[in-house]
């Protein structure tokens, strides 16, 4: 076998076709098996809001939610996403563009600067709030910790959730 018989080989016949349910959307992906969820999410499905911070599912900034439950995309193989209901930051906002409380709170108490983690504690905090709707700012803290943020200091992003907890 030569080497170009070869690199076609990996490039191409290892592929697997799946679809994937994103944001209540059926779309139909060909990965190879390696390819993580986060880049199937950005590369396939153009769906650049997941992103992709250290890789190693350290950062949270590739949190999404499968079946409701936070999940680092960068550690997971979009083949693993194959029947479940993945939710991207791009599926919070409602259909007319009117955005999700927790994204008008993140704007009203300051909860993002840069907005490269957003995304993810945006998801985490969703399903935070939906598995502990009566969280209390200890666990809170605990919770919201396990994602980084460079630039906030975090204080504006408990703030926020906080104040969507307190709404309910």
């Amino acid at each position: 076998m030569t080497e170009s018989s070869i690199t076609g080989l990996l490039e191409s016949d290892c592929k697997t076709r799946l679809r994937l349910s994103v944001n209540g959307t059926e779309r139909t992906v060909e990965v190879e098996p390696r390819r993580t969820l986060a880049d199937a999410l950005r590369d396939d499905c153009g769906l650049t809001g997941t992103h992709l911070g250290c890789e190693h599912g350290v950062c949270g900034a590739c949190t999404v939610l499968i079946d409701g439950n936070p999940v680092r995309s960068c550690l997971m193989f979009a083949v693993q996403a194959a029947d479940v209901d993945i939710r991207t930051v791009e599926g919070m906002a409602s259909p007319d563009g009117t955005l999700n409380p927790l994204q008008e709170s993140f704007m009203r108490h300051h909860g993002l600067q840069c907005g490269f983690c957003t995304p993810g504690f945006l998801l985490l905090s969703e399903a935070v709030l939906a598995a502990r709707p009566d969280i209390d700012d200890a666990e809170l803290r605990e919770a919201l910790s396990s994602n980084l943020c460079r630039c906030t200091g975090y204080q504006g992003i408990i703030d926020a959730v906080r104040a969507v907890r307190d709404a309910v």
